[in-house]
């Protein structure tokens, strides 16, 4: 198989696997713990390679898993203490169980290969030159074969475990209610979060691992609220990530995995731009009607409150009526042009008046307003 091609699927089985996980991440407000995850996975895979002696082995992800739900444990322990918060509990556990697996490397483990630099930023290029040979057979890339395998854990879990992840995730009382257990459930979960991370370690590193958990599923989540949707969604925004991240980075000769992780990041900003719900530039849009609305109310609960009495004549004139409202004159043509087309008021010897239309409109915003209060 072509290299090329090979460190193309490892890249998109990389993104599947972490934006499927990473919705439930965002969705449960630790995102950050993928970050912590991440690193303090190799503590786990230093005391691993203690036990067997041996960087290639598979007891070495279990090690990983180990220290993971240590981490989650340790955070949500600090946490319930209400004495610190999450992110500070994470920014006290994260670099604790990390630097202790460095220590523990250079000075146990200095002639044992674990490359800082290959750890937190990775190479996806260097993938294909570990190879799955059996019976004297080069099967391709072994990074492909193991995370297809975690592709394929983390989507039966999901499946066989969606109701209670969904309920864990979004009402934790009802799911204890009804009889699951919301803590087991955050830890197996947490469990496979920590396997897909040490997976991913050698082929990608650490960053890209931590931009892939985070960076699909919040983009999905700015497109839909459905869990199902956002599911499929993420997964095909971290698939087209990684094979834009890939050519461009071929293009242009630079680090795929960082090519991957910038794509990533100028997806998520494009769709927050962009997103019908909640996008920037429909922000601005839904804030400009709801100040024209508030302004046309204004006029229009003016005009009836004075309407057919001893000084509408002064409040309710065109020359005048500026001054009272503390209006300009440009914003009162502006509010008066879209109050005369949608046929709420009219203009009557030099006087503001409510149609017909207008005041029936009036009564019952004002209506609302008195029992809203």
């Amino acid at each position: 198989m072509n290299p090329g091609l090979e460190v193309q699927i490892i890249a998109i089985l990389v993104s599947l696997c972490c934006s499927l996980l990473g919705v439930f991440l965002v969705l449960k407000k630790q995102a950050m713990l993928s970050d912590a995850i991440s690193h303090t996975i190799l503590l786990g895979i230093v005391l691993g390679f203690f036990v067997v002696h041996n960087i290639n082995s598979f007891l070495l992800i279990f090690g990983a898993a180990l220290v993971g739900i240590l981490t989650v444990f340790l955070t949500d322990a600090l946490t319930k203490t209400r004495i610190i918060s999450s992110d500070s509990a994470i920014g006290i556990i994260s670099p604790l169980l990390f630097s202790i697996g460095l220590v523990l490397i250079s000075q146990f483990a200095s002639n044992v290969h674990l490359d800082m630099d290959s750890v937190l930023l990775g190479e996806l290029a260097f993938a294909p030159f570990d190879r799955l040979v059996l019976f004297g057979i080069d099967f391709g890339a072994k990074s492909i074969y193991v995370m297809l395998l975690i592709l394929i854990l983390n989507i039966t879990f999901i499946i066989i475990f969606y109701k209670e992840l969904k309920l864990s995730t979004f009402d934790q009382s009802l799911a204890v209610i009804l009889g699951f257990s919301p803590i087991l459930i955050n830890y197996l979960f947490m469990g496979l979060v920590s396997i897909t991370a040490v997976s991913a370690f050698n082929a990608v590193g650490s960053i890209l691992v931590i931009s892939l958990m985070v960076g699909p599923p919040i983009t999905a989540y700015l497109i839909t609220e459905d869990l199902k949707k956002m599911l499929i969604i993420a997964g095909g925004i971290g698939i087209v990530n990684a094979v834009v991240g890939f050519q461009v980075a071929s293009l242009f000769d630079i680090s795929i995995a960082g090519t991957i992780s910038t794509v990533t990041g100028v997806v998520f900003l494009m769709t927050l731009l962009v997103s019908p719900k909640h996008g920037v530039i429909m922000t601005l849009i839904n804030r400009a009607k709801q100040k024209r609305i508030y302004i046309l109310h204004a006029l229009l609960f003016h005009l009836y409150n004075h309407e057919d009495t001893q000084i509408e004549s002064e409040e309710a004139s065109l020359k005048t009526i500026c001054e009272h409202l503390n209006w300009t004159n440009k914003q009162l043509d502006k509010i008066l042009n879209y109050a005369q087309k949608n046929g709420y008021v009219i203009m009557k010897d030099g006087l503001i008046k409510l149609t017909e239309c207008g005041r029936r409109y009036t009564i019952q915003e004002y209506q609302s307003l008195i029992e809203s209060i």
